[in-house]
């Protein structure tokens, strides 16, 4: 079967197979910031954004992608750079496994929430898992990304 699609700002049309799951689609097109880590829809690493809302790529069917906007971390290099240095900080990133779905979760709870608490934070993602850390180091570094970004947007409020 066809589907038509946009990966990344990219417009995609490609075969697959009507079983073929999204995860595997989209590593077959380039992009290893999806990851298979539960094989049960649990740990969050297969995360990516469809329609700027999070998704478990590895339990849906890539067919459900046609006409639909998908990004991957591939497709948001800049942010997750930014965000990244405050989760390396914090000394969140340990072996970096599960960074991409976080990542990706983060920047949905963002677009979703525009000043989350730090409860609404651990509410949205608890269903990331991280084996090498507790999420005391996440949650560090995202309330710090938040203060930076608010600064951000007061300085240039201010020009």
């Amino acid at each position: 079967m066809e589907i038509k699609f946009w990966l990344n700002g990219k417009k995609i049309q490609a075969e697959t197979e009507p079983d073929t799951l999204l995860l595997d689609f989209l590593r077959e097109h380039g992009c290893c910031s999806v990851k298979r880590g539960c094989e049960t829809a649990n740990s969050g690493l297969c995360t990516v954004l469809m329609e700027d809302r999070p998704v478990l790529s590895c339990s849906m069917l890539a067919a459900r992608a046609d006409g639909k906007k998908i990004v991957t971390l591939e497709g948001m290099q800049k942010e997750a750079e930014e965000f990244g240095e405050f989760l390396a900080n914090e000394g969140a990133e340990q072996c970096g496994f599960c960074n991409p779905g976080f990542i990706m979760n983060v920047f949905a709870m963002l677009k979703e929430l525009s000043d989350p608490t730090e409860e609404e934070i651990n509410e949205y993602l608890a269903g990331n898992l991280c084996r090498c850390s507790g999420f005391m180091g996440q949650t560090r570094s995202i309330l710090k990304f938040l203060e930076y970004k608010k600064a951000e947007k007061e300085e240039a409020k201010g020009q």
